[in-house]
């Protein structure tokens, strides 16, 4: 699941009958869970939306996923 620069992986809890998802990429923890993949796809837009809320309210930059930064180095 994507949004924004934010990638997510999905897991179905079988005896709960819950989507959930965490954020992957980044350090700081993000979940987020839904009954249905339309209620799960809300969530995951709204956790992100309001974690690049509150790093700006605390001055903190919000992390920028590793997979979407540009290696400036070289490995041979």
């Amino acid at each position: 699941m994507k949004y924004k620069e934010y990638k997510a992986v999905i897991e179905y809890d079988e005896d709960d009958r819950l989507f959930f998802g965490r954020v992957i990429n980044i350090k700081d923890i993000i979940v987020f869970d839904g009954l249905s993949v339309d209620e799960l796809e809300q969530a995951f837009q709204s956790v992100i939306d309001q974690y690049i809320a509150d790093c700006q309210a605390t001055n903190k930059s919000p992390e920028i996923p590793v997979s979407n930064l540009s290696s400036s180095f070289k490995v041979n």
